[in-house]
């Protein structure tokens, strides 16, 4: 089976019976080796000292006292963050249940880069034993920012720090660099595009993330995503849900939609209410999905049996950043007896 994200840190977890993933110190420890905690040549005897000790022991408790001995401000403060996030880790008995319990908190003190982490592992999980490229590189838009573009009326998906990168060094890191303050002109490098010819480029290049997506209409990418959208449900809800792509919302009995990011859920929001949105606007709409419940008894008695839709839109820079977390919380769930 092909391996693939091995940045997730997938490989430094564990399973539970349910499937879940399990907390190890290995995990913890790869936050403890971010550039932002490790120390460099200027940090203090303080800072050293609580860095070894955690790695030694990752879920060594850290005093306050401990973290006010270090001299740079910034260090003690990015300490503070991980430490905070750490202990919400432990807090919890699974990876997945850690992730759900962040959106019943305040999230501001949690960095959204550590929010994206979670979501990736997770659906390393997900798509563990997966042997659909496509399904992997569409399920990169749950954690990583697209950047949309048209290419003879399809519509391109392609990693926006990637495609940043590219940008700033025309795809050769500091040597791009380098060669772009020298006024040196690079060669335009261009993205490969997954089809079903050469999917199979994908696994070799996952941890890059730098493939295209074709996210057009009967697309197999729109297809791929689909896909991935109800094992993400299924594995973190436990309910089974169908979705599929629509061009448009055709239905006079439209009870319930969900944004899955918030451009989409703001122009869903005024559509549903009757408030008139531009076409400019509305161009941003790029995908539209309906999901249907398998079992309508897992949904609001009021709505049982109708469709919920789904949305993706663009910013206005055609930049696409979903939340995931949409689909889990603002679903027509029944209450649980």
């Amino acid at each position: 089976m092909p391996d693939f994200w091995l940045t997730s840190g997938f490989h430094l977890l564990e399973r539970n019976a349910d499937g879940w993933l399990v907390l190890t110190d290995d995990f913890l420890r790869a936050y403890f080796q971010r550039p932002e905690i490790r120390p460099v040549a200027e940090s203090c005897a303080a800072e050293i000292a609580v860095h070894e000790e955690l790695l030694e022991n990752p879920r060594v408790p850290v005093p306050g006292s401990f973290l006010a001995e270090i001299a740079d401000p910034d260090a003690r403060e990015n300490y503070q963050v991980v430490l905070k996030f750490r202990d919400h880790l432990l807090a919890h008995e699974s990876i997945e249940a850690a992730y759900l319990a962040l959106f019943e908190h305040n999230l501001s003190a949690v960095p959204p880069l550590f929010i994206d982490q979670l979501a990736h592992v997770i659906l390393r999980n997900v798509l563990d034993r997966c042997e659909d490229p496509m399904r992997a590189r569409s399920a990169e838009l749950f954690f990583r920012a697209q950047r949309l573009s048209l290419r003879d009326g399809a519509v391109m998906l392609a990693d926006e720090d990637t495609v940043e990168m590219h940008a700033e060094t025309g795809g050769f890191g500091s040597l791009g660099q380098l060669l772009q303050q020298n006024n040196t002109p690079t060669r335009t490098i261009e993205l490969d595009v997954l089809t079903p010819d050469n999917a199979a480029i994908y696994w070799d290049r996952a941890d890059r993330f730098d493939t295209v997506l074709d996210f057009s209409f009967a697309r197999p990418g729109l297809d791929a995503f689909c896909r991935v959208l109800e094992a993400w449900t299924r594995h973190l809800l436990g309910i089974d849900v169908r979705i599929q792509p629509v061009e448009r919302i055709s239905d006079e009995h439209w009870v319930w939609h969900v944004g899955l990011d918030i451009e989409a859920n703001a122009i869903l929001n005024d559509l549903y209410n009757g408030t008139e949105v531009d076409e400019a606007r509305l161009a941003r709409l790029v995908s539209l999905f309906r999901l249907e419940f398998t079992e309508a008894g897992e949904m609001q008695p009021a709505v049982q049996g109708r469709p919920v839709y789904l949305g993706m839109a663009i910013t206005q820079d055609n930049t696409l950043r979903i939340k995931p977390q949409n689909i889990l919380f603002n679903l027509p769930l029944a209450e649980q007896s």
